[in-house]
């Protein structure tokens, strides 16, 4: 029993993944209606694996579920905005806090391989590559940190970042700064980490001043391209 129902798991984690990763690169947009019957055919699942995983996502505020209409992708006000960055603030200065130089010679080739990848999509203009790599950025910190109750908080936050990002933020801003991210390795690996904090404050600071929280336009997608995108 107890194997069946790991694999029932890792299935609907997938099926989150998939969904969390198509919200989290914009290929999914806020308002957007996430029809079952499409999901089950592009990610070849069991509808009730597809139920199952719709559900946890609105527990996690990611997703939204009306009577009558189904599942959507959540549309956070500017209020719940506001909140996700004061959330990120505490959240990722507790993380960036607590790594040591040591941490960051243990992941040094992981933290490299991003920041070139990082430079490689800013180059490129690829915005949908930019949005990956300047997420995964701040992921990579919760795992080089090593603590898995904050790196599991900051992974729902970044998603619901992104679709406050997808209504607010505007058009010719960038999502992020690499400069900034490349100052708080310096300072990590310096050992210094209240610099790294500060600049980390400094940084979401800025970010949530890129936001215009009085323009919550966006664009329709269509789910299958959007789940079926690289």
């Amino acid at each position: 029993m107890s194997k069946v129902a790991t694999a029932k798991q890792k299935e609907v984690q997938r099926i989150v993944d998939a969904l969390s990763i198509a919200i989290a690169q914009h290929r999914l947009k806020p308002g957007m209606r996430l029809v079952e019957a499409q999901i089950v055919e592009v990610l070849k699942a069991n509808r009730n694996h597809v139920q199952a995983a719709l559900q946890r996502m609105a527990l996690l505020h990611i997703v939204t579920i009306e009577p009558n209409r189904g599942a959507m992708v959540a549309q956070p006000e500017a209020r719940e905005a506001r909140e996700i960055f004061t959330a990120r603030r505490a959240i990722e200065s507790a993380i960036v806090g607590s790594i040591t130089p040591a941490d960051i010679a243990r992941y040094r080739d992981d933290i490299d391989a991003q920041q070139d990848a990082e430079k490689r999509a800013a180059t490129r203009e690829d915005r949908r590559d930019i949005v990956r790599e300047l997420s995964h950025f701040h992921l990579l910190l919760g795992t080089v940190s090593g603590n898995k109750v904050l790196s599991e908080i900051l992974s729902n936050l970044m998603v619901r970042s992104s679709l406050i990002v997808a209504l607010y933020q505007r058009n010719d801003i960038p999502s992020c700064q690499c400069a900034e991210h490349g100052a708080i390795i310096e300072a990590l690996d310096a050992g210094d980490p209240a610099r790294a904090q500060a600049i980390m404050i400094d940084h979401l600071n800025e970010l949530e001043q890129q936001l215009d929280l009085n323009d919550s336009a966006f664009d329709d997608l269509n789910l299958h391209q959007a789940l079926l995108a690289d």
